[in-house]
């Protein structure tokens, strides 16, 4: 098999030139730069079903819009509908995909099509090549060499512009497919407009879902038809399985033709009210620089300098992905109200609504850098999870856009409780905490939705192997730390001492899992006999995605409890070691394949650290509780230089709706969430010269690095607003008053810099 990093390292200097769109920024020009076009949205794209570099797609749109718009090279339905190993694309696709396993909802597409018409998406495909191809933020260009035709793109929220230069013809065209599995279209050839709805969607079970739109045209079409699949229908308006128009005109060469898109969830009066309200007559240009200025003001909250460039390419282009999910589901009604429709019961109601996230990824750290930088967008949030709560009864786990029967955890405990813990207010938290409080003690109307195996883990402090209950140690494991921040947050609102003192007893739960014959965590049965045979190094099981050495450190919020079943400090930071050091072998019977997260843990010479998958990615940051924070430093360079490049092949493993891109931002300012419901970020190695963080609230918190070159990863000496610093963590409510942070790097460890007790982040036990 062909290695996409050694392909892609031949090809990056032509193919790649139209993402290097600034390709001339020196680091010290940054300030005078736009952020949009630091970033590349193709980053990530050069991925399979085997292997993942990402398994991004390069989305159009501004950030947390309800709508998002990419080309589409997979088949209708393939959720990986952009491949950068692809040469052909079928349509220009409205997009709502969180991650390819998940698939999409919301999605119809648009092609321009010249010479004889073919309507099918295999027919119309046109050959394209990356040469001609520019993919930003808030816009996107390619050439479509079959049809001769230049393409553009540009989005708002909830619509967009497309602007298509045709050659001479007779015979120009615009197919709009509305996918498949029940969808409707109507041609209006007197108001140039084109109306439908698609009720496609991958996961759960949605009531009354439809993705209404409405496209209007500026140049009178003379051709119209409508389309069930490829039977062509006498009528101008259709309701099939498979409902696709098109309309036809002349044109000159070099002729442009205008669309404007919009959408909604709620109804076709609303797609139309979105359309009027977020263009209303603004040219292409005009909407263009309207998105460029949205990405420049929210990118533009942290400002870095003194990199390299493709450091500072690889920061905007994660901070671009961090900016996109959850993404808005509600929509601003004839009255100016807050509306959204449900995907819990299938009614349109008040109030806000977001969808497209997986907590189990984005708890760890995407929805900790929303709670520095965003606090306004996850208040909405948190008020569209009540929403959640009352419609559908639970909160979600996995949004898709609904209830998704997928991935583990009861982790929208600690993204609730984080956000009141470190300072949000002005919302119904008193609800968000009685969802908790149901949620953990409940199992869902899925497996992924409450806790599965609840009895047994209230009854005995974990889910046992033997009782058919998949992954459950790393349910355990999770509960455990869910536990703790429903705690911390029962106390935060004055909650009875016998209220929160279960789930503070729970939170340690996480001791019964561990075996000291191995010194890792391990399956246990339900008579309180460890699973056997057991092999660290097998995948799955009794755990998530990954193995024994992988999720034996999930104890976020108790590492130092955890150090002590390890034996103490030094038998803990060489445990820590041995992930390193130990040979990538694997196990993977459970899942009678080699998953793709297997391989990518495999290829990247870094024995059993597996930082393409969640579970691991906070373990580096380990070593700064054993008092050895030089090795945090050592092996946090190490991933962020070999293991992220601003490139299509960019990524390691799934990006996963912010999550792999948050720990690249945060790790690249010096710090890092380990334990998102504490006050307290855990110290690294900060990547730039400086960095500018503006906050919300007008402060400013400033972080300069003096000495730092290239083979200088390790901090000799610390300052935080003059005073000397040893403690290898910040805590977030200081941060939020602002100041400056000064590091001094050297190539050679500082062994008598934060070694003490008293150094040392957050643990439980420790209070």
């Amino acid at each position: 098999m062909i290695n996409p990093l050694n392909f892609l390292k031949l090809s990056i200097g032509c193919c790649i030139s139209a993402f290097i769109m600034t390709a001339d920024v020196k680091a010290q020009d940054v300030k005078m730069t736009s952020f949009a076009d630091l970033a590349n949205p193709l980053m990530g794209t050069s991925s399979s079903y085997e292997l993942s570099n990402g398994n991004t797609y390069p989305a159009v749109a501004v950030p947390w819009g309800m709508n998002f718009w990419t080309a589409q090279t997979g088949k209708m339905g393939d959720g990986w509908q952009y491949m950068y190993t692809a040469n052909k694309i079928r349509g220009f696709k409205q997009t709502h995909q969180p991650s390819p396993w998940m698939n999409d909802y919301g999605q119809f597409s648009i092609m321009p099509v010249t010479g004889k018409l073919k309507v099918d998406q295999d027919g119309r495909a046109s050959w394209f090549s990356h040469k001609t191809e520019v993919a930003k933020p808030y816009y996107y260009s390619v050439y479509l060499a079959d049809h001769d035709v230049t393409a553009e793109l540009t989005p708002t929220e909830r619509s967009a512009q497309f602007r298509f230069t045709y050659p001479q013809s007779d015979s120009s065209f615009l197919v709009i497919d509305a996918f498949d599995k029940g969808s409707y279209i109507k041609i209006i050839p007197s108001e140039n407009k084109i109306i439908g709805y698609s009720t496609r969607y991958a996961a759960g079970s949605l009531k009354n879902f439809k993705n209404y739109f409405v496209i209007y045209s500026d140049k009178p079409f003379t051709f119209a038809k409508t389309y069930d699949g490829n039977k062509a229908s006498a009528s101008m308006e259709l309701q099939g399985e498979h409902a696709l128009a098109v309309i036809g005109f002349k044109t000159k060469r070099g002729e442009q033709v205008r669309l404007r898109v919009a959408s909604s969830f709620v109804s076709a009066e609303q797609a139309e009210l979105n359309l009027e309200r977020e263009q209303g007559k603004a040219s292409f240009d005009s909407i263009k620089q309207q998105a460029r200025t949205v990405w420049n003001k929210a990118m533009g909250k942290l400002a870095v300098s003194g990199g390299t460039e493709t450091q500072i390419q690889t920061f905007y282009s994660c901070l671009y992905r961090m900016l996109m999910f959850p993404n808005k589901l509600y929509e601003i009604d004839a009255k100016n109200q807050i509306v959204h429709y449900s995907p819990y019961n299938g009614k349109v109601l008040p109030g806000y609504m977001f969808a497209g996230t997986g907590f189990w990824d984005t708890f760890r750290a995407l929805y900790p850098f929303l709670n520095l930088v965003y606090p306004s967008i996850n208040k909405e949030m948190q008020e569209g999870l009540i929403n959640c709560y009352k419609e559908g009864g639970f909160l979600p786990e996995w949004s898709s856009p609904g209830y998704a029967n997928v991935m583990i955890g009861n982790n929208s405990a600690s993204v609730v409780a984080e956000a009141y813990l470190k300072g949000l207010r002005g919302y119904d938290i008193e609800t968000l905490y009685k969802a908790l409080i149901h949620g953990a003690n409940n199992e869902g109307p899925m497996d992924a939705v409450g806790r599965k195996g609840v009895a047994y883990y209230n009854e005995l402090g974990y889910v046992p192997y033997n009782v058919g209950i998949h992954e459950n140690a790393a349910r355990t494991l999770e509960y455990a730390y869910d536990d703790f921040a429903i705690y911390k947050l029962g106390k935060a609102l004055g909650k009875p001492a016998a209220e929160i003192d279960l789930y503070k007893q729970r939170s340690l739960n996480y001791s019964k899992l561990f075996d000291s014959s191995t010194g890792l965590m391990r399956g246990k049965n339900k008579d309180g006999s460890f699973a056997t045979p057991f092999n660290p190094f097998k995948w799955g099981d009794a755990f998530t995605e990954g193995n024994s050495w992988h999720y034996s450190w999930s104890v976020f919020h108790d590492v130092n409890g955890l150090m002590n079943l390890m034996g103490g400090k030094e038998k803990f930071a060489a445990k820590l070691d041995s992930v390193f050091i130990l040979p990538p072998i694997f196990d993977e019977s459970y899942y009678g394949q080699v998953i793709h997260e297997i391989r990518e843990m495999q290829i990247v010479n870094m024995g059993q650290y597996a930082h393409g998958n969640q579970p691991i990615q906070h373990m580096p940051y380990l070593y700064a509780y054993a008092g050895q924070p030089w090795k945090t430093q050592y092996h946090i360079r190490q991933i962020m230089d070999k293991l992220y490049q601003p490139t299509p092949d960019g990524y390691c493993g799934d990006e996963d709706n912010g999550q792999t891109s948050a720990w690249y931002v945060f790790s690249a300012m010096g710090f890092y969430p380990v334990c998102p419901a504490s006050d307290q970020y855990v110290l690294g190695t900060p990547l730039f010269k400086q960095v500018v963080l503006t906050l919300e609230n007008g402060k400013k918190v400033t972080i300069k690095t003096e000495n730092n070159k290239e083979g200088n990863y390790y901090v000799d000496n610390m300052t935080f607003n003059g005073q000397v610093w040893t403690k290898n963590w910040l805590e977030h409510s200081a941060l939020q008053k602002g100041g400056t942070i000064n590091f001094r790097m050297s190539a050679k460890p500082n062994v008598k810099r934060g070694v003490n007790n008293a150094d040392r982040p957050y643990s439980l036990s420790d209070k």
